[in-house]
């Protein structure tokens, strides 16, 4: 797949800075989620130019286009051999992507019919989605990032085409970022309505309110819970079954924030208003309630610092378990704890 055109990074770049303009608050580089670099996590977009043209302003819908668009050529040259190589899927493959100008008005439409129920028709929802995609940079750039995300990270992800397809952890997060836009415009009707929607269709629970950035990966997905107040970084990957809630009844900010590049392990569970440092893993299975320290590893319940990974973002290796010399250490350090703490007690009895 080519690479873009100085332009089309023109494009992006310049999108970029118009987010942040128009969401400090959420984007900016003093925020929960801050600023990253595109070449880390989208390296076909990555063509080694500097500063973007300050005059140039392109939407990505425009950019689709005119420049072209790597991401949305592929899913449609995918979507063309699949049809050949599998002709019953042609009309599927036809009116689901090649049918459509841009990934825009594809994704609005697979999540439509993904999500219709009889009295909520996919015309509806084709509306709702085109209108709030169509119109918001933001969602533009994440679509894609969590696409390339998928590709990168999931190793049963087959191609871009299917990863917008079937992948409902893909099409859980689009639908939460259109949710999300919609509960900061003031429609939070609707908003939990597609929430809900999201929770009987694909058995993942985002609040509208939750804010999240841009890279991600919800591997698999099912049974993730993620809280009002919650807040992910850039480029995180959760698997399933992760919970990001709070600890009782109280109100206001009270859920996670996980930082940037972070690993959370399957059915971690992560309660209360704390931190997940940059570049942690959060083994499988942990239940977490205190700060993280970043690129630190913490697994057990309660969960315990186990050691630091090298990886600047786990996420992006999605390694898992740490070295088999690694955990041997571990596991001498604590038999050598045990064996000292035997040692005291003997001598504690024998003192007494």
């Amino acid at each position: 797949m080519a690479c873009l055109s100085d332009d089309t990074w023109f494009a992006l770049s310049q999108m970029r800075t118009l987010t942040l303009q128009e969401n400090p608050e959420t984007f900016g580089p003093n925020s929960a989620m801050g600023e990253y670099r595109l070449e880390k996590v989208f390296p076909v977009y990555a063509v080694g130019v500097s500063e973007p043209d300050p005059n140039l302003i392109v939407s990505v819908a425009n950019t689709a286009s005119t420049v072209g668009d790597p991401i949305w050529d592929a899913v449609k040259l995918e979507a063309k051999l699949e049809a050949e190589k599998e002709p019953i899927l042609s009309s599927f493959l036809y009116a689901s992507i090649l049918t459509h100008d841009c990934l825009e008005r594809a994704l609005s439409f697979v999540l439509s019919n993904r999500l219709q129920n009889p009295t909520l028709l996919a015309t509806q929802l084709m509306d709702i989605f085109s209108d709030v995609i169509m119109h918001d940079r933001c969602i533009q750039c994440s679509i894609r990032l969590d696409l390339q995300a998928c590709k990168d990270r999931d190793p049963s992800c087959l191609s871009y085409c299917s990863a917008l397809l079937y992948l409902k952890g893909y099409h859980s997060l689009q639908t939460h970022r259109v949710a999300h836009a919609l509960w900061k415009q003031g429609r939070k009707v609707l908003a939990l309505a597609l929430q809900s929607r999201v929770s009987e269709v694909f058995g993942v629970d985002i609040h509208p309110a939750a804010q999240i950035g841009e890279g991600i990966l919800l591997d698999h997905a099912t049974g993730v819970v993620i809280g009002e107040t919650a807040v992910i970084g850039n480029r995180v990957s959760l698997m399933q079954g992760v919970t990001l809630g709070g600890t009782g009844k109280e109100t206001g900010d009270r859920h996670p924030k996980i930082g940037q590049g972070a690993l959370i392990g399957a059915s971690a569970t992560i309660l209360g208003n704390i931190k997940i440092g940059e570049g942690a893993m959060v083994g499988a299975g942990s239940l977490v309630m205190k700060d993280v320290p970043p690129h630190s590893m913490v697994t057990g319940i309660p969960a315990k610092v186990i050691g630091y990974v090298d990886d600047q973002d786990p996420s992006l290796t999605m390694k898992h378990d740490a070295s088999k010399e690694f955990f041997k250490q571990v596991a001498i350090s604590c038999n050598e704890a045990r064996s000292n703490g035997a040692v005291a007690s003997e001598r504690d009895d024998g003192a007494t």
